[in-house]
């Protein structure tokens, strides 16, 4: 007995000593998390009648995360846990709630959702490598709420990429510069068994002091063994002072099918931009005013039409508490939205009071 308890203290210390060599390594880890929570009110006041289906109309509502109307309504509360060791990491981004459950829209029948897990290697500070689900590079917006000046949604974000699972690589270009490449399953999907493979894409840069920075963003291939699109976008950023800066978002995407032959027919694409106009003259408030512009006049997306949507957000904040009073009017050049007696109109306007908490 004495000898197998001798045996396992001097495997337990081979086994300590072997830890703290390894503890040398700086390891981190961070836990993270946000809270949304809102209230919308449409100002056509849409009546569903009893036989007919709530999405019918979505409530004037055609973007993502805010389909409701004249209710308080939850958004989504999320946690980010990274650790990181040597030259290898980790993140875990868990999302409950309704807004997590449409950006997994794939994944049917949950309202809780891995927005994003994956693993990393970097082998050297010029490139890195990362294996997983992970949210798309592509456009202005993010799905959390707290990391957005206006609470509503942009078409441009509803209608392009949320997130991609696959392999990229970050190559460092030197001084503000970098390349991004991937292999992706088709958009959106966590998992797609015998599905092809998308190829992702991003060349970012900037000042030196960060005031400036540009991104050029790419997604193509198919998406089905039928179907597939190319997208490029454009995002800016352009601090012009401490209270006052500017962003700017711009995309293409064209989609093409096979017909029964078997042959590619033609494409058919969508466009949009965006100018993001951020004023804080102090620290505690803030205004952005979001004015968007999409072309689906081909309709590609089904709105067959173009729509111009202006809106205004102020942002009231308290230590990590924010506060978002928002005024939205979309504005289409044909009939896309309803009246109070469900009859087409070309345009509606919508209030929406929405806190958001990060920590």
């Amino acid at each position: 007995m004495l000898r197998k308890f001798s045996v396992l203290a001097i495997a337990v210390a081979c086994s300590t000593c072997a830890f703290s060599q390894d503890s040398t390594k700086k390891s981190n880890f961070v836990i993270s998390g946000s809270a949304d929570v809102y209230y919308r009110y449409n100002f056509a006041n849409p009546t569903i009648k009893d036989d007919q289906d709530p999405l019918f109309n979505n409530f004037n509502n055609k973007t993502s995360f805010t389909n409701t109307h004249n209710t308080f309504a939850l958004g989504m509360a999320s946690l980010k846990v990274e650790h990181s060791i040597g030259k290898v990491g980790m993140v875990a981004d868990l999302g409950f709630g309704k807004r997590a459950e449409e950006f997994s829209y794939n994944d049917a029948n949950t309202q809780l959702a891995v927005k994003q897990l994956y693993v990393t290697f970097a082998p050297s500070d010029k490139i890195k490598f990362t294996l997983g689900s992970f949210g798309t590079h592509v456009g202005y917006e993010l799905v959390d709420a707290y990391l957005n000046r206006n609470y509503s949604m942009s078409y441009m974000f509803s209608y392009g990429p949320f997130f991609h699972t696959g392999l990229k690589a970050d190559i460092s270009l030197g001084g503000t510069s970098a390349f991004m490449v991937g292999v992706t399953n088709p958009t959106d999907f966590k998992s797609a068994s015998a599905e092809p493979k998308m190829v992702i894409g991003q060349f970012s840069t900037g000042s030196k002091d960060g005031s400036v920075k540009g991104f050029l963003n790419f997604q193509g291939g198919k998406y089905t063994d039928n179907d597939r699109l190319t997208q490029f976008d454009a995002v800016g950023t352009f601090g012009i002072s401490s209270k006052f800066s500017l962003g700017l978002n711009a995309t293409w995407q064209s989609r093409s099918s096979k017909d029964n032959t078997g042959k590619w027919g033609d494409s058919e694409s969508w466009y949009g931009a965006a100018l993001y106009a951020n004023l804080d003259p102090v620290s505690w408030f803030g205004l952005t005013f979001r004015g968007e512009y999409l072309n689906d006049d081909k309709n590609v997306l089904g709105f067959n039409t173009t729509i111009f949507t202006p809106t205004l957000s102020a942002n009231f904040k308290i230590d990590n508490l924010t506060i978002i009073p928002e005024f939205r009017f979309d504005n289409a050049s044909d009939n896309l939205f309803l009246k109070h007696d469900l009859t087409a109109t070309k345009s509606t306007g919508s209030f929406i009071l929405a806190a958001t908490y990060h920590f």
